[in-house]
C-alpha cells in the first residue's frame, strides 16, 4: 500500500526564474526554517541555494553532547539538511521529493563554541538518486566533520 506524503503546509520552493534572477544569498534569505521541522529546532539558518552547492550555518549552543563539543548527530542532522535542500532543488514539486536515504561522516574536529558552517555539493545526480558531498567547518575555518548524503528520488504519482 502507497502512503503519500505530506509536505510541509509553509515550503515553498524558488521557481526557474528566482534561480535566473537570484543570488544563492538572496535564494536562502526567502527560505525561512520551517515550523515544527528538525533544521527549525537546530537553528540552522541557509546561507546559499543553488541547484549544485548549498550552505548553511549552525549554532553549536544548544546543540552540545554531554561533553560539552558539538554533537555528532547535529553535525549529521545539518549534512542531510543540506544534501535534501540542494535535491528538492533539483526537482519538480508537483511530481516529485527527495528524502535522504543514507548518510556517514567522519567528524575529524571537535567545536565548543560559536558557530559551525557546512556545504553541501552535488556529486551526483540521477533520475532516483542524488549524492551530496558535505564538508561541516568552526569558525576558525577548519573541518569539523565530512559528510556524504545519498537522497532518493521519489514520484509523486501526480
Amino acid at each position: 500500500m502507497l502512503t503519500r506524503m505530506t509536505l510541509h503546509p509553509d515550503l515553498t520552493l524558488p521557481s526557474a526564474e528566482d534561480f535566473e534572477r537570484l543570488t544563492p544569498e538572496e535564494l536562502a534569505a526567502q527560505m525561512r526554517p520551517l515550523v515544527g521541522t528538525l533544521g527549525a529546532r537546530l537553528g540552522i539558518e541557509l546561507t546559499g541555494v543553488g541547484r549544485e552547492r548549498v550552505s548553511a550555518r549552525m549554532p553549536v549552543e544548544g546543540n552540545r553532547q554531554p561533553a560539552g563539543r558539538l554533537h555528532g548527530g547535529a553535525s549529521l542532522a545539518l549534512a542531510e539538511e543540506l544534501a535534501s535542500i540542494g535535491s528538492w532543488m533539483n526537482l519538480d514539486p508537483q511530481r516529485q521529493v527527495a528524502v535522504g536515504v543514507d548518510i556517514s561522516a567522519t567528524h575529524v574536529r571537535g567545536a565548543g563554541q560559536g558557530f559551525v558552517t557546512g556545504e553541501a555539493v552535488l556529486s551526483y545526480r540521477g533520475r532516483t538518486l542524488m549524492v551530496w558531498q558535505v564538508e561541516i567547518k568552526d569558525e576558525r575555518g577548519r573541518v569539523t566533520s565530512l559528510a556524504r548524503c545519498t537522497c532518493n528520488v521519489i514520484s509523486t504519482g501526480a
